[in-house]
C-alpha cells in the first residue's frame, strides 16, 4: 500500500474522528472508542484501538491491538473483543468489494463501540442480579431467625442435656457464694437442714412409713386400713338415709 493512499485514508478518518484519532507513525494510527448511549450510573470503558497497516492492506486485515484507557477489562474480554472485530471485518472482505481500507477501519470502530456497549450492559445486569441475590439471601436469613430452628427429638435431648449441665453449674456457683457469705455456725446449720429429706422424699422412700428410723421414739403407729371404707359400705349408708316431713 502506497504512502499516498495511506495519507488519503488518514485524512478521511481524521474528518470522521477529529478528536478520537491520532497518527503514531506512517503505518500506525490509534482511535479512541467508548460505548454509545451509556445509561446514568453505568461505568464506562474506554479503549484505544491501535491499527498497524501491513504491506498487504487493504487486501488483508491490518494488525490490531488495544490499550485500555479507562475502566477494567479481563484478558478474556479483550481477546473476545479482538476476535469479534476480526470476524466482522473478514466477512466484509469476503464480499469481493474493492478499496475496503476506509470501510474496514470505519467498521472496526463502529463494531468496537457496539461491543463495548453490550459489555457495559451485561456488567450492569450481572451486578443487578448479584445485588438481588444478596437481598434475597439476607431476607431468607432474617426469616430463618424469626422461624427458629425446627425441633426434633434428638435436638431437644441435646439441648436438654446442655441446659441441665449449665443449670447445675449455675446452682453450684450460687450455692458456693451463699455458703461463703455465712458464718461457720450458719454454714453448719444450713448443711444440716439441707441434709433432711422433704415430706415428698420421705413418702417416696417408704410409702407405708415403715422405716423405724423415720418415726420418733415413743410415737404411735396408725393402721390406716381401719379408717378405710369400701364403696359398698358408703352406698349402703346412702340408701338408709331418710328424710322427715319437717325437712
Amino acid at each position: 500500500m502506497s504512502a499516498d493512499t495511506l495519507a488519503e485514508e488518514y485524512e478521511v478518518l481524521e474528518s470522521i474522528y477529529p478528536t478520537e484519532l491520532s497518527k503514531t507513525s506512517e503505518r500506525d494510527i490509534r482511535i479512541d472508542a467508548e460505548p454509545d448511549d451509556l445509561e446514568e450510573g453505568e461505568d464506562t470503558i474506554k479503549l484505544a484501538l491501535k491499527v498497524h497497516y501491513t504491506d498487504g492492506y487493504p487486501d488483508e486485515l491490518p494488525d490490531l491491538s488495544f490499550d485500555v484507557l479507562e475502566g477494567e477489562l479481563t484478558d478474556d474480554e479483550l481477546n473476545g473483543l479482538l476476535e469479534g472485530l476480526r470476524t466482522v471485518v473478514s466477512s466484509i472482505g469476503g464480499t469481493g468489494e474493492e478499496n475496503l481500507g476506509l470501510a474496514m477501519v470505519f467498521t472496526l470502530v463502529t463494531t468496537l463501540r457496539e461491543r463495548l456497549s453490550e459489555l457495559v450492559r451485561e456488567r450492569a445486569e450481572r451486578h443487578k442480579a448479584e445485588e438481588h441475590e444478596k437481598e434475597r439471601l439476607a431476607i431468607e436469613a432474617e426469616e430463618a431467625k424469626t422461624r427458629g430452628t425446627p425441633v426434633t427429638v434428638e435436638s431437644f435431648k441435646a439441648w436438654k442435656t446442655k441446659f441441665d449441665a449449665e443449670l447445675a453449674i449455675k446452682k453450684a456457683k450460687a450455692e458456693e457464694e451463699k455458703l461463703k457469705a455465712m458464718t461457720p455456725k450458719e454454714r453448719e446449720e444450713y448443711k444440716r437442714i439441707q441434709g433432711r429429706l422433704s415430706g415428698r422424699q420421705l413418702f417416696e422412700k417408704n410409702k407405708n412409713l415403715e422405716d423405724e428410723s423415720l418415726v420418733e421414739e415413743g410415737g404411735v403407729s396408725v393402721d390406716i386400713s381401719q379408717y378405710e371404707r369400701t364403696r359398698e359400705e358408703e352406698q349402703e349408708e346412702e340408701d338408709h338415709v331418710t328424710f322427715s316431713d319437717s325437712d
